[in-house]
């Protein structure tokens, strides 16, 4: 349900006096339905047979719909062990899933990680799942995981006439690098040093971003190379991002076997459900999938009145979907880049007098993103029209790898400050007001600083915290225990787009 898995008790009872067939109660929907011909037949196919007799099939909890082909496995070997073709001691140590072809092969499923974080918590000895899924689970720790390729090499496991291979985590696909010779750089990025800095300092504190300039600025250019200046998460991060892709079936593509964090960035004409998440059967949205990763809307104001469904998310970094096959919860704790032109043509402030909007026009265009959002962004930076001097300049500007190693840094400081564990990480972003207290004070003449520019600007209570957070970041990547007047400064500046946006 969710990305979280719930323990399903498979009983089979076979030799029952009556009409021969096969009765599959407790909720379950078509899917679980049709796994009585896929059973058939791969039992068949395996060298054994379906029982000639009336045969009762419960899946327990008889209150929860149940759903997907991940029973056929658990269904045959119920099957085999009533007809006493294999001996089900062993089965109530593992948890078991896995889709049958019609041959008996194992096909991949989702939720493996949920899998084993279920055997983990549930006290069981590990898994048994297909290879792919197996790859996955592998990363849990105090978990075995086995695999098996078909249904009679696990039938002959459980008979004791074969082992199954052991999947370890060093071996997992999912725990290599992301390696791409041909990733975009931060060197290939011309000019715009202001929004260069802005960018660093939103990655090192975790603070959402939003970039405002005109059409052929870079602003895409610049989002789409966040991702190389990300740390790596850490093994706890990514088995919470692993959960989330897993449960959405989206692990079994290549990109996605690697030990990273995700980046997504989702068409403006996405759905609400699309972007939040939800369906008659609750499924991750792209906030989800951006969990302890990048969510890049590009073209901000044209995904108009969806965005509005971000603004608690974002504040509590888990979203509650509640509909009639039942409430979810699912994490949501994203760095949201936006990037939008500053009218509907894109050319306000052009010298050239390229822009023909009206005040009006203008207006409108602006207040399709609300101010409530806008308050929940940190920093906001104007990516001005690039000289032609800029574009013409050969040199290369600082690589993604210099960038990455001051945003780790500052990071690491971070961990340090708050005292986490290896296995999680607290940012600058994610402080609690006591937190800001303790780490983000301010002497009487900044106090008076700050208090200045929130009546220029006009700004809300919210962005006063906002305001220290990102002057602690900015502090961290000076390697600063205190918060200085520049670093002030510069925090105050990132809020000046108040005034117009």
């Amino acid at each position: 349900m969710g990305v979280e898995a719930l323990p399903v008790e498979i009983e089979v009872n076979s030799g029952e006096k009556g009409e021969p067939r096969t009765f599959i109660v407790g909720l379950p929907d078509a899917a679980v339905k049709e796994s009585l011909n896929r059973v058939s037949s791969a039992l068949a196919n395996s060298g054994f047979a379906m029982p000639t007799t009336k045969m009762t099939i419960n899946l327990a909890p008889g209150d929860i719909k149940k759903e997907g082909p991940i029973y056929d496995l658990p269904i045959s070997l119920g099957i085999l062990a009533s007809t006493g073709a294999i001996k089900a001691g062993l089965a109530s140590e593992f948890i078991i899933a896995g889709e049958l072809s019609l041959s008996g092969d194992l096909r991949s499923i989702c939720g493996g990680v949920a899998l084993a974080l279920l055997a983990r918590s549930s006290g069981k000895r590990g898994v048994i799942l297909p290879p792919d899924s197996a790859a996955e689970a592998a990363l849990v720790e105090g978990v075995e995981v086995y695999t098996a390729s078909n249904l009679r090499a696990l039938a002959e496991f459980f008979n004791g006439l074969r082992e199954l291979p052991k999947v370890l985590a060093k071996d997992s696909p999912f725990k290599r690098e992301f390696e791409d010779t041909a990733a975009p750089d931060f060197s290939d990025v011309k000019g715009q040093q202001a929004v260069r800095r802005a960018v660093e300092v939103a990655v090192a504190g975790g603070h959402n971003l939003l970039m405002v300039g005109p059409p052929g600025s870079g602003k895409s250019m610049i989002a789409k190379r966040i991702p190389s200046i990300m740390p790596p998460p850490s093994l706890e991060e990514f088995l919470e991002i692993l959960g989330i892709y897993s449960s959405a079936g989206l692990t079994q593509s290549s990109e996605n076997k690697c030990f990273r964090r995700p980046f997504r960035a989702p068409h403006h004409t996405i759905s609400r459900v699309g972007l939040a998440g939800g369906g008659p059967n609750p499924k991750p949205g792209e906030i989800s999938l951006a969990h302890n990763g990048v969510l890049f809307l590009d073209e901000l104001p044209e995904f108009g009145n969806i965005l509005d469904n971000m603004r608690q998310p974002m504040e509590d970094g888990k979203i509650t979907i509640s509909r009639a096959a039942g409430k979810i919860t699912l994490p949501c704790k994203f760095m949201l880049v936006a990037a939008m032109n500053p009218c509907k043509c894109g050319y306000l402030g052009d010298p050239r007098g390229k822009c023909k909007c009206t005040p009006m026009q203008i207006q409108a265009y602006r207040s399709r993103v609300s101010g409530p959002l806008l308050d929940r962004i940190d920093i906001h930076v104007e990516a001005a029209a690039l000289p032609i001097s800029d574009l013409r300049r050969e040199a290369k500007a600082e690589s993604s790898a210099d960038v990455r190693a001051r945003v780790v840094a500052a990071r690491e400081i971070q961990k340090k400050r708050f005292e986490t564990s290896a296995k999680t990480s607290k940012i600058n972003a994610s402080m609690t007001p006591s937190e800001i207290r303790r780490h983000c004070r301010l002497d009487d003449e900044q106090a008076k600083l700050l208090s200045a520019a929130m009546e220029e600007l006009g700004l809300s209570a919210r962005a006063w915290d906002r305001i220290l957070k990102v002057s602690r970041t900015i502090a961290d990547l000076d390697a600063s225990e205190e918060i200085k007047t520049q670093h002030l400064f510069e925090a105050i500046n990132y809020r000046s787009l108040d005034r117009t946006i």
